[in-house]
Parts: C-alpha cells; sequence; structure tokens
C-alpha cells in the first residue's frame, strides 16, 4: 500500500484543506435541494412521475459522463484550474434553476450543475492524493462528513425557504457556497506556490495507455460495481423517498423533507469512520456487507411496516450509502501513482453513475406502471444486494497498478 510518513495537518496546505472542504460543500447542494419542493414546482410546470423520475436520474447521468471525461481535461490543465472551471459551471447553472421560467430550463440549469460537480467528483481523490499523501484516510473523511452535511441541508430548508418565499431562491440559493469554493483554489493558482513541498504541476496526467488498461481490471469492474449500487440507491431516495413515505407511511410534506435530512444525516457518521476503518482494515469485505445489510433492513421495513418507527428504517436505509466514503479512499488505497488514481476515480465514478442513473428513473417507471412502490423498493433492495458480490474483488489488498504487469 502506498504510504507516506504524516506530517501536520496544516503546515504549508491550509488553503488546499479548505479548498477540498469547500468543494465538498458544493457536490450535493443542488441534488438534494429539489425533491421536498416538488410539489410548488409542479404547480408553476406540469410534471408527470416520468418527468420527476428523469430529472432525479440527471445527477448521476451527468456525473457518469463527465466523470469518464474529466481524466481527458487534467490532461490540458491542472487539476487546480480544471476544478476551477468546474466550480465556475456549477455556479452558471444554479443561476439558471434560480431564474428558471420552465421545466425545460430546470433541467437544463440541473444538467450544466451536475457536469461541473461531476468533474468536482472525480478530482477530490486525486487532489487529496496530491496535497495529503500522508492523511488520504483522514482527509477523506473530513470531505465525505462534509458532503453529507451538504446533502442533509438543502431538504431541511427547502420547505421552508421556499413557503417563504419562493421555490427559485429556494434552489438558487446555493449559488453562494459554489463563488466562496473558487476562491481557495484562485489564490493557489494565481499564487503558483504549491500547499505542498512534493507538489509536481504534472503528476495530474493520466495517460490514455494507463486509461485504457483500467477497463481491463477486475479491480476498477468491482469497485465500480460497489459504487454503482451505492449512487443508484441513493439517488433513487433523494429523488423519491419524501413522495414514498407520503403513500406508504402518511407523512406530511415537511416531514418527508425532515426525513430525507435524517437519511442525508446518516452520510455524517460514515463519513467520519468509514474511511479511517478502510484505511487500517486488511479485509474491507465486512464494510461492504454492512452496508448492503442496512439497504436490506431499510427497505424492508419501509415494505412491510412502512408507518411503524418509519425514522428507523430511513436511517438503515441512509446507513447503506456508507458504500460512498468507502469507494472514494479505496481510489487511492489501491493505487500507487497520481495516474492511477485519476483513471480508478473517472472509471469508478464513471460507471458507478452510469448505472446509478437508472435508480430515479426506474422508481419512478415502477411506480406509475403499479401505482405502488413496493415493486420499486424489491427491485432497490435486488440492486443493493448485487454488490455483497463485488466486494470480495474489492476486498483485495492489490493495487491498480499491479494489474497492469
Amino acid at each position: 500500500m502506498p504510504h507516506s510518513t504524516p506530517r501536520p495537518l496544516w503546515r504549508g496546505r491550509t488553503i488546499a484543506l479548505l479548498g477540498i472542504l469547500l468543494v465538498a460543500a458544493n457536490l450535493r447542494t443542488a441534488v438534494a435541494a429539489l425533491s421536498p419542493i416538488f410539489a410548488e414546482i409542479r404547480t408553476d410546470f406540469d410534471v408527470s412521475s416520468v418527468g420527476v423520475g428523469l430529472l432525479g436520474m440527471l445527477p448521476p447521468v451527468c456525473f457518469a459522463v463527465f466523470g469518464i471525461v474529466a481524466p481527458a481535461f487534467t490532461r490540458r490543465a491542472s487539476l487546480e484550474a480544471v476544478m476551477v472551471v468546474a466550480l465556475v459551471v456549477m455556479l452558471a447553472g444554479h443561476l439558471l434553476r434560480a431564474t428558471a421560467g420552465s421545466f425545460a430550463v430546470l433541467a437544463i440549469g440541473s444538467a450544466i450543475t451536475f457536469a461541473g460537480m461531476g468533474v468536482g467528483n472525480v478530482l477530490l481523490p486525486p487532489l487529496v492524493k496530491r496535497y495529503f499523501p500522508d492523511r488520504i484516510g483522514l482527509v477523506t473523511s473530513l470531505y465525505a462528513t462534509i458532503m453529507s452535511v451538504s446533502t442533509l441541508l438543502p431538504p431541511l430548508v427547502a420547505v421552508p425557504v421556499a413557503d417563504a418565499t419562493s421555490w427559485h431562491v429556494s434552489v438558487g440559493m446555493w449559488a453562494v457556497v459554489s463563488l466562496v469554493a473558487i476562491l481557495p483554489w484562485l489564490r493557489i493558482l494565481v499564487s503558483h506556490r504549491p500547499a505542498h513541498p512534493d507538489h509536481d504541476v504534472e503528476v495530474e496526467e493520466a495517460e490514455p495507455a494507463v486509461l485504457g488498461r483500467v477497463w481491463r481490471t477486475s479491480l476498477a469492474w468491482s469497485l465500480g460495481i460497489v459504487f454503482a449500487a451505492s449512487s443508484l440507491n441513493a439517488y433513487a431516495m433523494f429523488a423519491w423517498l419524501p413522495e414514498i413515505l407520503q403513500d406508504v407511511a402518511g407523512t406530511t410534506q415537511a416531514q418527508g423533507g425532515l426525513l430525507l435530512s435524517l437519511y442525508a444525516a446518516m452520510g455524517i457518521p460514515a463519513g467520519l469512520l468509514i474511511p479511517v476503518l478502510t484505511s487500517r482494515m486488511k479485509n474491507v469485505g465486512w464494510l461492504i456487507y454492512l452496508g448492503v445489510a442496512c439497504f436490506v433492513i431499510g427497505y424492508l421495513g419501509l415494505i412491510l411496516v412502512p408507518a411503524t418507527a418509519t425514522w428507523l428504517w430511513v436511517v438503515f436505509a441512509g446507513l447503506g450509502p456508507l458504500l460512498f466514503p468507502l469507494c472514494l479512499v479505496l481510489i487511492n488505497l489501491r493505487t500507487r501513482t497520481h495516474q492511477g488514481s485519476v483513471a480508478l476515480s473517472g472509471f469508478t465514478q464513471g460507471l458507478g453513475y452510469t448505472l446509478g442513473a437508472l435508480g430515479p428513473l426506474a422508481v419512478g417507471v415502477l411506480h406509475q406502471l403499479t401505482g405502488g412502490w413496493t415493486a420499486a423498493l424489491i427491485v432497490l433492495t435486488a440492486t443493493a444486494v448485487a454488490a455483497a458480490a463485488a466486494g470480495a474483488v474489492v476486498a483485495r489488498p492489490r493495487l491498480l497498478e499491479d494489474s497492469f504487469r
């Protein structure tokens, strides 16, 4: 495994740490801000369940597409420069969503925002490896936790802000967070001063040969499947959980938003603990099986006794995506070089979000066909179980570059 002698976390790299955490704060706000206020949006725009499903699948689709192409961007500019562009794109998307006068414009603005987020998703693990090679588990834990908080806040405040102002303000106010996140990376670019003494302006490039080899490794495919199970289930819940709970458990719109926040909040303990545990455990397969078990328990509760201890089933379902921070840290722990990290990050997130995009749409289609949610929840349970099979391969302590020999 790659190993570096630990040094003080802040010394000489404070701006980089701040930049990484602020980027993390931007990577889920636009995703979680819509579903709690779909009812208000539908009063302005006539949207069917399939339309909501299509909007819900936009995040993983954009994350997949730009996860695949992001490594190509780093062959033309530095990681920091590409990150600044990604944040500017996010900012533009937020502003377009805030001024949307039709469902089409709302969808276009969302796609633009998610495109920037897709690039940011891929660049964060290599940036951690670049600036904090001695603190990979800790910094991954910090930014995964920030991502969970940024997923928790939008559904918590979406309905109150929309009621007090309008849904346009509710979805557009997150542009401020994107604007603030640009500043540290601009400082690094303008100063031309590395935030880490081992900084090398060329290390981020992932050669086409490396990118091609990744497609032929069992490690990359298995990690992509685990990531896909996490993203498919998470984005299905972000798009549909409030409506599912209103129908099966009798919750109100506001209660649905609060329970979606509870679902997202489960990413906080996962983000804090899973990267640290992953970097210390010999067999990470047990963490994968734990995530799968949480998914299964949560969905079975919503199918069988949804109105009894509804919050408990939401908590279990929300703990299932602990697979997400696990995959993020494994991208670095299963690679030896920066090139390998960029390539594996792009492949894992590209494949994972491609398959994950099916979640919101499949749930919407099944709901429209059956008029209920049981079939959709059964399908989600089956997709979660699929991650267990890939866990055995991911658990092997083998580096990506060793598979090229």
